[in-house]
């Protein structure tokens, strides 16, 4: 019987014998951790030394710091233009301010030169026509503003050399009609005060009856002691 049992286990019909490793598993993953880490430091180290055999590392390097100059550059250049913008346009708003101010100024200047003509106009034709003495009054002048109101001016001169100052008073007298009859009254204050060496220029307002329908002013100048040394009328001009 024992002999049966060991031909058969020497035979080929003997059952199949299988051999087995006692390894544990935990040794197993880290030998396969082992060898991962090591093939993929062996292929890093590969690379590497492919790019620095090709020379491309080292192209990226310098490709690389001139970029970084160029952007640089950009950068100080951008700055620069932003810089010269912002002054640029400081520089153009107070262009522009000045060339307000200037055509302000241009105004103001024309109309003072327009009232300079006029005044001009109005003494050229008041000046004397020749060496006559006296008390003269020139360019009495007389509108009515509005019904009741009536603005006048004038020019009294003391034509020649050497005259001293002379202290007297001037009363204006409004003529007109009212209610169909003749009119007259002086002025509102009676007789003003004024001071006269060579010229004087009188201009103001007159207060008078809104009824009443003005047709001319007269002007007397007397001195201190109530002698007449000029009179002058003038039509009055209804706006």
């Amino acid at each position: 019987m024992r002999w049966k049992l060991l031909r058969r286990r020497l035979s080929i019909s003997a059952p199949r014998m299988t051999v087995r490793s006692h390894l544990p598993w935990p040794l197993r993953w880290a030998v396969v951790a082992l060898t991962l880490g090591f093939s993929g430091a062996l292929a890093l180290w590969a690379f590497e030394t492919g790019k620095d055999i090709a020379g491309l590392d080292r192209n990226a390097k310098e490709e690389l710091q001139r970029l970084r100059v160029e952007v640089n550059q950009l950068r100080e250049e951008r700055e620069k233009a932003a810089s010269i913008a912002n002054t640029a346009d400081s520089l153009l708003k107070t262009e522009r301010v000045a060339q307000e101010r200037l055509a302000q100024q241009v105004k103001q200047v024309e109309a003072e030169n327009l009232q300079l003509k006029n005044d001009l106009g109005f003494f050229e034709r008041l000046l004397p026509t020749g060496d006559a003495g006296g008390v003269t009054i020139r360019g009495l002048q007389a509108e009515t503003v509005t019904p009741g109101q009536l603005r006048y001016q004038m020019l009294v001169m003391q034509p020649g050399k050497g005259v001293g100052e002379l202290s007297g008073r001037y009363e204006l007298t409004l003529v007109g009609s009212l209610d169909g009859r003749a009119w007259s009254q002086p002025a509102t204050g009676g007789a003003k005060p004024m001071q006269l060496k060579q010229y004087l220029r009188l201009e103001g307002l007159v207060e008078y009856p809104a009824q009443v329908a003005l047709r001319a002013l007269t002007v007397k100048v007397t001195d201190t002691r109530g002698a007449v040394l000029a009179t002058y009328s003038t039509k009055i001009v209804v706006e």
